[in-house]
C-alpha cells in the first residue's frame, strides 16, 4: 500500500460506515417485511403519498430524497401492483398526481408494524438514552449536507 495515503483503512472513514449502515438498514427492513414483498423505497413512496393525496411525482421525489427517474420506476412497479395510481393534473396535462389505492393503504397498514420493528432492530446496539442523540446527529448531517444530494429538490 502506498505510504502517502492519509488513511490506513476504510474503517477510518465515515462514508464507509454510512454505506454499511444503509446496507444493514435495507437488510433488516427486508427481513421484517419479507412476507409483504416491499422494498424500503417502495414503502417510503407509499407512506409519503398516503400522507398527502395528489402529490406530483417531482414533489414526492423531493420529500423522500430520491431522483425523479428512480421515483418514476418505483411508481411504475407500484402501479402495476395496483398500490398507487396516477391521474392527470387538471391544470397541467404533463403532470401526474399520485394517490394510494385502497390496496396500497391496506398494505401500509400491514407493513407499518414490521417497519417499526425494523427501526428498533437498527437502533438496538444503542442504549435507549443514546438513540435520540444519534437521531439528532444523523438528521443534522443529512440536513446540512442536503445541497450535495443528487435527489430531487423541493
Amino acid at each position: 500500500m502506498p505510504s502517502s495515503l492519509p488513511v490506513q483503512g476504510l474503517e477510518e472513514l465515515p462514508g464507509y460506515y454510512i454505506r454499511r449502515l444503509q446496507q444493514i438498514a435495507v437488510g433488516i427492513f427486508l427481513d421484517e417485511t419479507a412476507h409483504e414483498n416491499i422494498t424500503p423505497v417502495q414503502f417510503a413512496l407509499l407512506f409519503a403519498a398516503s400522507r398527502q393525496a395528489g402529490l406530483d411525482q417531482r414533489t414526492l421525489a423531493a420529500r423522500i430524497g430520491l431522483d425523479t427517474s428512480t421515483v418514476g420506476t418505483v411508481i411504475d412497479r407500484l402501479e402495476t401492483r395496483a398500490l398507487i395510481q396516477r391521474q392527470v393534473a387538471p391544470d397541467d396535462k404533463r403532470v401526474r398526481l399520485l394517490s394510494v389505492t385502497p390496496e396500497g393503504a391496506q398494505l401500509l397498514e400491514r407493513v407499518v408494524p414490521a417497519m417499526l420493528r425494523a427501526q428498533d432492530r437498527m437502533l438496538a446496539p444503542l442504549a435507549p438514552a443514546e438513540r435520540p442523540k444519534f437521531m439528532a446527529m444523523l438528521k443534522r448531517i443529512v440536513e446540512q449536507n442536503q445541497a450535495w444530494s443528487r435527489a430531487a429538490k423541493d
